[in-house]
């Protein structure tokens, strides 16, 4: 991991989730790319231009480079290889087109807690980047003055098709060192047998070369509770999960569980996407 993408709109939420990933560069040698989004119709503006039919677009941009000059002053980035770019698409967009451009290895991102994603002044299509990001993203809820993972919760339905996300996951459990706590919730309307759900927990240990881990059934009213109590009682420092677009997996983390997650859990959350 060496690149960090950070979206932010300069808000306490933002802020937030740049310390995290300020810790996470500091640890780990990793360079920080900014992303500040101008949500205005400014596609026709060129700053280079003598002329230009909205000169307050060209404003914005110049004010945007003074506020990220500022936050570049903090503390807690001294020392740390910082990029910084202003993009004129919508979020989901500008976001892809980053990740792409700079090889992103990590999107950090702030959340409000309770009232989630949808409250971010960056706006309601960071959910969008959350649901489809082929780029892991970690949402951040609240300020991590010491930013350790010792628990890690996987959550999963352990059907073939999410190896490729486990396998993700137990990466980032290796570069923070965490123990892996594999976790399939069963509900009343999905009961899978408690032998069943072992064996496919199983499969995916036996399939990768990792042994910090424990495999764990728990049984709640809903996917998305069963996580949240579940994390609960370990005191779990951050929550995995797959993201599988608008599509789903079967009735698995079928694109509004991760969202809601990401929403309303306490804790960190990082997704991975299929």
């Amino acid at each position: 991991m060496k690149k960090i993408l950070v979206p932010t709109d300069f808000s306490l939420q933002a802020e937030n989730a740049l310390k995290v990933a300020a810790q996470i560069a500091r640890t780990y040698d990793c360079e920080i790319y900014l992303l500040h989004i101008l949500e205005i119709p400014i596609q026709q503006v060129d700053p280079m231009s003598s002329y230009n039919n909205l000169p307050e677009a060209v404003y914005f941009m110049k004010l945007a480079h003074n506020r990220f000059l500022k936050l570049k002053e903090k503390k807690f980035l001294k020392g740390l290889k910082m990029h910084e770019t202003v993009e004129l698409h919508e979020i989901f967009k500008s976001v892809f087109h980053s990740c792409k451009k700079h090889d992103i290895d990590l999107i950090v991102m702030g959340s409000n807690g309770v009232s989630g994603l949808k409250e971010m002044l960056i706006g309601s299509n960071t959910e969008k980047v959350v649901r489809t990001s082929e780029t892991p993203v970690l949402v951040i809820k609240n300020e991590h003055k010491k930013f350790k993972v010792k628990d890690f919760v996987f959550a999963s339905d352990f059907k073939n098709d999410n190896k490729s996300t486990y396998k993700k996951a137990i990466d980032f459990a290796k570069i923070l060192k965490a123990k892996m706590h594999m976790l399939m919730v069963n509900t009343p309307n999905k009961f899978i047998t408690s032998a069943k759900s072992k064996k496919r927990m199983k499969a995916f240990a036996e399939a990768f070369d990792f042994s910090n881990y424990t495999m764990n059934i728990y049984n709640d009213l809903s996917i998305e509770k069963g996580i949240m109590n579940f994390s609960q009682s370990i005191s779990a420092d951050l929550i995995g999960m797959s993201t599988h677009g608008r599509q789903g997996i079967s009735h698995f983390f079928n694109g509004s569980i991760s969202e809601d997650l990401v929403n309303h859990a306490k804790r960190p959350v990082i997704t991975f996407k299929i």
